[in-house]
């Protein structure tokens, strides 16, 4: 897999009701930055939804 697929917009990917509530208390001036990079994550590590936990282990590693 390459770099431009794990940006892909094509498919959006689902989101649990959970991890929506958790992207909900990210700054809204980089909630969409926020949900492109986890976005990118989920495909990376090929999953079908984002789950709280990517969402939790996207702020670790951002520095959140």
């Amino acid at each position: 897999m390459n770099n431009s697929d794990l940006f892909d917009l094509g498919d959006p990917l689902k989101w649990t009701p959970e991890a929506e509530s958790k992207l909900k208390n990210i700054p809204f001036f980089v909630r969409s930055q926020a949900r492109r990079r986890i976005e990118a994550m989920a495909r990376a590590a090929e999953l079908e939804q984002v789950t709280a936990e990517l969402v939790d282990q996207a702020r670790l590693e951002f520095g959140q």
